[in-house]
């Protein structure tokens, strides 16, 4: 996860940039201090810091310690969630980092050193005496029993010599003090072991599981043999790097269950690639040949994923709809070059434009795609979540082709970003989505994308919010544009919303060459609703230039709207009340009858 920067001072903002220029993250900025536009500007400085805290975001304070420290001290109560927290001077120089040091904190402050030619003050006892973490090994690797991590630290630093069993060169390389003999024993194993006395037990990610399964088998069966075959064997589930199968299995709920009940990724190979396998099976099949083009898919899956060097340690076991194997590599498998990955396709809306308004569901996966495809104007708004992702900017009026590409990205394998402004799902690239894929003319992306839709703030919430509560009885929206969908059509929609008495958004209300349309639709209105029915016209929302603006529905004049407006016209029981310096619409649900119901009871 990027850290987020917090800058107090001018001085500071200009460092937390430079920072985030260069290893990425987003520039939190103290209302007042920047002229220029933050990724996000607070008010109140203790309250953000313990938000981020609470909701596990890696922070880079470009401020005293102290300050941190002060500010977080009443929420620190368990090491283990900690996120790491950093304090980082205005200069760059010094970088500090002062919780989470085993959560990535200390390999933050390292590459902040590197980037901006600081100092890390990494301060953990182990990593400055023996140049190693031991509760928090390298990527690859898990502990086993990290609740010992504590005492057998302690026992090293007092001066007691380990011994290592087994192949670990990130220990062997370290400067713990090791002898044939020690107390203290670091095991590096694929086998699940139990830890006596002054014991780590380590398990490298080592371990391929090779599943195949029949069309829509049941996933906890998938998980049941795996989990079964594990333990028949002993080994030890955090040794496994990935789960693997035949790119035809690529959709298939029961492999996907599987990898997420040992967190792992799946990967898949061509029944081609599965075949060249075939030498190494211990079970090869004629009928599996037949039928998908390879004589095995657990163990074919197994032994590619493990590689060259590779063995099968576990033969086919199968279960009723469900085949697993396990092979084993020499050395640790990094499932990013092994196979490939079901592609993602995240299809996000980001809001109208504000970056308050960007979900914590939307910034995570546009953070973690690694490419995104949207027109260029909505992925300007979320360029700091997608710096370090190759963009592919699209040009207005091409939906359809950049919708096409970022189903064809996805089908490769990739994690694709597609960027609707609002919300995905309303008049935006959701529905375009489905519709490309019920074509089934791109074949692979059917069977290979797992398909994220994202929801976001639309444009008719958030006009409605900044102008009360417009929306807060039974409401509508219809799009004016004509360019898909006949204006016979548009128009009888708005006599049925005219009639039905409806609160109506107006969506695309007018265009260079539509002029007539909204002009259309305030008639229609007009014969059903009182001419001095509140309309909202909302432009630019969350945008520099944004107005938020309200008329009478018989002055609703078409020169006042553009492309980039949003009307919503109020119902026969909308109203307008002044509070707070200013004049709010709403639409009542018929809250004052039933006071008036139940006090007359």
């Amino acid at each position: 996860m990027t850290p987020i920067f917090i800058a107090l001072t001018g001085r500071g903002v200009e460092t937390a940039r430079r920072a985030r220029d260069l290893i990425g993250g987003a520039v939190h900025v103290k209302a007042g201090v920047a002229a220029e536009p933050a990724d996000h500007v607070f008010d109140d400085t203790a309250s953000h810091l313990r938000g981020l805290f609470d909701n596990g975001r890696p922070m880079v304070g470009i401020c005293a310690a102290g300050i941190l420290i002060r500010v977080l001290a009443p929420l620190i109560t368990e090491k283990g969630g900690e996120p790491p927290v950093i304090s980082l001077s205005e200069d760059g120089a010094s970088i500090v980092p002062l919780l989470g040091g085993h959560r990535g904190g200390n390999d933050l402050a390292r590459a902040l050193a590197d980037a901006l030619n600081g100092h890390a003050a990494i301060t953990t006892a182990g990593d400055t005496m023996f140049g190693v973490a031991l509760d928090a090994p390298p990527a690859g690797w898990t502990l086993a029993n990290p609740d010992a991590a504590k005492p057998v630290m302690a026992a090293l630093l007092n001066g007691t010599s380990a011994r290592l069993e087994g192949h670990a060169p990130w220990l062997a390389k370290s400067r713990i003090p090791f002898s044939d003999d020690g107390d203290v024993r670091l095991v590096a194993t694929t086998q699940s072991i139990e830890d006596t006395g002054l014991t780590l037990i380590y398990h490298p990610q080592k371990l391929a599981v090779g599943m195949g399964c029949e069309r829509d088998a049941d996933p906890q069966e998938a998980i049941a043999l795996l989990e079964r075959t594990l333990a028949e064997a002993g080994l030890a589930p955090a040794a496994v790097a990935l789960v693997a199968s035949l790119d035809l299995k690529a959709d298939e709920p029961a492999i996907h269950a599987a990898a997420e009940r040992l967190g792992v990724p799946a990967r898949f190979f061509s029944a081609d690639r599965l075949e060249a396998e075939t030498p190494r099976l211990q079970t090869p099949s004629e009928i599996v040949f037949r039928e998908v083009g390879c004589h095995g898919v657990a163990e074919g899956a197994a032994l590619a994923a493990a590689g060259s060097e590779g063995s099968l340690v576990v033969a086919k076991q199968k279960s009723a709809r469900v085949t697993c194997a396990i092979a084993e590599a020499p050395d640790i498998i990094d499932p990013a070059s092994v196979g490939r990955a079901r592609g993602r396709l995240a299809i996000i809306g980001v809001g109208p434009g504000a970056k308050d308004w960007l979900t914590p569901e939307a910034r995570h996966l546009l953070e973690t795609s690694d490419a995104a495809v949207g027109y260029a104007l909505y992925l300007d708004l979320v360029a700091n979540h997608i710096a370090h992702t190759e963009r592919f900017d699209s040009a207005l009026g091409a939906e359809e082709a950049r919708v096409r590409q970022a189903l064809a990205l996805a089908a490769e394998g990739r994690s694709v970003a597609l960027v609707s402004s609002g919300d995905a799902g309303i008049y935006a690239m959701a529905t375009l989505a489905f519709e490309c894929l019920d074509t089934r003319d791109i074949p692979d992306a059917t069977r290979r994308v797992e398909i994220v839709v994202v929801p976001g703030i639309s444009a008719m919430q958030a006009a409605a919010a900044r102008a009360g509560a417009p929306l807060g009885h039974d409401f509508c929206a219809i799009s004016l544009s004509d360019l898909l969908t006949p204006w016979e059509t548009i128009e009888a929609r708005i006599r049925a919303a005219a009639e039905g008495d409806f609160v109506i958004a107006f969506y695309n209300p007018v265009s260079a060459r539509r002029r007539t349309q909204l002009a259309e639709a305030k008639a229609i209105l007009l014969h059903h609703r009182p001419p001095d029915t509140p309309v909202i016209l909302a432009r630019n929302l969350g945008r520099n230039g944004e107005a938020v603006t309200s008329v009478p529905l018989h002055a609703l004049s078409i020169d006042a709207v553009d492309m980039l407006t949003l009307v919503i016209v109020g119902a026969s029981t909308t109203r307008q009340v002044a509070a707070a310096g200013r004049t709010w619409t709403y639409t009542p649900r018929g809250y004052d009858k039933k006071r008036h119901a139940d006090a007359a009871e």
